[in-house]
């Protein structure tokens, strides 16, 4: 029986810093006292099985006391339905035994990651602050800047939540957009931006917080397998500045937003 609240990572977009939410869900929710599993579906591309394995490969990580998920990663082999078969059946074991699962999507329309998503409690979808971006998400007027109609990406939402209710389960799915990499100048595309999410959000069912912003430091500590919630205890060779606790506070933020408490399940 299922007990986990199920937080999926999701955009048909790559580079929109999927798998550094990921792994920064992942500790900030093992730091409240929660049980975490985790599955990679992106994992041709991997960067969150890496991210995990940097943290795991760490000499002094017990040391430091550095949590880690339960982690397995699920390559495409070719045969969809086997794929999916293998994902189910790590889903299931997951969602009996945690209270937490993260599941990390591809940047793709892929069998497994429509599966992924149609597990979702919490989906959420990091999106860069730039039209060129929103085009997943809806399909917009480029004289009148007027939206179209909902693109393929929301459509795909919308099928996903078909699927939770053919198999009895509830089709609400609280969806989060984060607008990240925001950019700190009040220009055009940014306001924009703005009022473009905020009319597509009642269209489509989504609401709206800010993300990550554009940061060196998250670049800088996957190698060392370490997030910024890691960097509370000491500062582990990083010089932790005000830019840091700015986003420390970004990413406090989301994992509030997304209401997960120890009483999960």
């Amino acid at each position: 029986m299922k007990k986990a609240h199920v937080i999926v990572v999701g955009n048909e977009k790559g580079g929109t810093g999927k798998s550094t939410i990921s792994m920064h869900l992942i500790v900030s929710l093992l730091d409240r006292g929660l049980s975490v599993g985790s599955i990679d579906v992106d994992a041709r591309q991997a960067t969150l099985t890496r991210y995990v394995g940097n943290r795991a490969a760490r000499r002094d990580r017990a040391e430091l006391d550095l949590p880690l998920p339960e982690h397995v990663a699920i390559p495409p082999t070719g045969d969809g339905a086997a794929d999916c078969a293998r994902l189910e059946e790590a889903f299931r074991d997951f969602a009996a035994r945690h209270d937490v699962v993260v599941i990390d999507t591809p940047g793709s329309d892929h069998p497994m990651s429509r599966l992924g998503h149609s597990f979702a409690d919490t989906l959420v979808t990091p999106l860069n602050d730039s039209l060129v971006d929103l085009d997943v998400l809806a399909l917009v007027e480029p004289g009148t800047m007027k939206i179209r109609r909902p693109s393929h990406y929301a459509e795909m939402v919308w099928e996903t939540k078909k699927a939770r209710a053919m198999r009895g389960e509830k089709a609400v799915v609280d969806w989060i957009v984060l607008r990240n990499r925001l950019s700190t100048l009040d220009a055009r595309n940014k306001r924009d931006m703005e009022k473009l999410l905020a009319e597509l959000s009642k269209r489509v069912g989504f609401r709206i917080i800010p993300g990550l912003g554009e940061r060196v430091i998250y670049r800088s500590m996957f190698l060392e397998g370490l997030t910024l919630i890691d960097l509370k205890k000491k500062p582990l060779g990083f010089d932790f500045n005000m830019s840091h606790v700015a986003a420390r506070q970004e990413l406090r933020t989301l994992v509030d937003a997304i209401g997960v408490s120890a009483a999960a399940g």
